[in-house]
């Protein structure tokens, strides 16, 4: 209902651009072009949780980015998932073209889950509105993409803000699940985890875990004789996307050809 009320609210109030603030508009061209950033690159964090899978980014978590993704997660500017799903899209794109034999059958999105008080308090799913409109996006362009949340919280996890990244770890913990019968809808094509921000990465290293532990019980199920490559390649190629991350993980780390290396806190 809260959502519902905020929509009808954004057709008949003044707007002001999420990023800036500039009037009469939800999204100056300035703080869409910094969505963008310098393009999808490849983010790490430090330290790096176990488990986490590569992750791409669209754009540094800073100014106009941070300005805008605050603005639809917590002061319900809804429009503004629109663009920010498009920046998602590119990041998903670049994840998926990472990950050997992504061609093979659908894009899956898997947002990782928000608490359900964080739904009620905010009014709507910010995480998974941006994964349908990244989606939407995507099919536009050709792309065979589905949204599919099958991740939940299976225990109470405490608000993550002022915890430091082994504090953010052991709060996530074992905290994820796949949904009864979600890890058939998982077989289908690739798997993509999406996220609005990273930062530790302690969010999508748990939401990676919850996808390994499922996958080892549904292969295990396989009638023998069965093929079980494709249920496995969906699972092992873990790949994720973000809409930003530090601005750390953007500058160039020049004495490593590993990747780039991004330093912070957690969602």
């Amino acid at each position: 209902m809260r959502g519902w009320w905020r929509e009808i609210a954004g057709l008949v109030l003044p707007v002001a651009c999420g990023g800036c603030g500039r009037p009469r508009t939800e999204l100056c061209p300035e703080c869409a072009e910094a969505l963008t950033g310098p393009g999808p690159r490849r983010v790490r964090p430090e330290p790096e949780p176990a488990g986490l899978p590569a992750v791409h980014a669209a754009a540094p978590y800073a100014d106009a980015v941070r300005e805008v993704l605050l603005a639809h997660k917590e002061r319900g500017a809804l429009a503004l998932a629109g663009p920010l799903g498009g920046a998602l899209a590119g990041a998903v794109e670049a994840a998926a073209g990472a990950v050997a034999g992504s061609g093979d059958g659908p894009l899956l999105l898997v947002p990782v889950p928000s608490s359900r008080r964080s739904v009620r308090a905010r009014g709507h799913d910010p995480t998974r509105r941006i994964a349908l409109a990244a989606a939407g996006r995507l099919r536009r362009a050709g792309r065979d993409v589905r949204v599919v949340p099958v991740l939940r919280q299976r225990r109470y996890v405490a608000d993550q803000a002022g915890l430091g990244a082994r504090g953010r770890l052991a709060n996530l913990s074992g905290a994820l699940e796949v949904v009864p019968g979600g890890a058939r809808l998982l077989t289908a094509g690739t798997v993509v985890l999406v996220d609005d921000l990273m930062t530790t990465g302690a969010s999508l290293a748990e939401a990676a875990r919850a996808l390994g532990a499922v996958q080892l019980s549904f292969i295990s199920e396989i009638p023998h004789g069965l093929p079980a490559a494709s249920a496995q390649h969906g699972f092992e190629q873990r790949a994720a996307a973000v809409i930003a991350s530090s601005p750390a993980s953007f500058e160039i780390n020049r004495n490593s050809s590993r990747s780039w290396i991004v330093a912070g806190g957690e969602r």
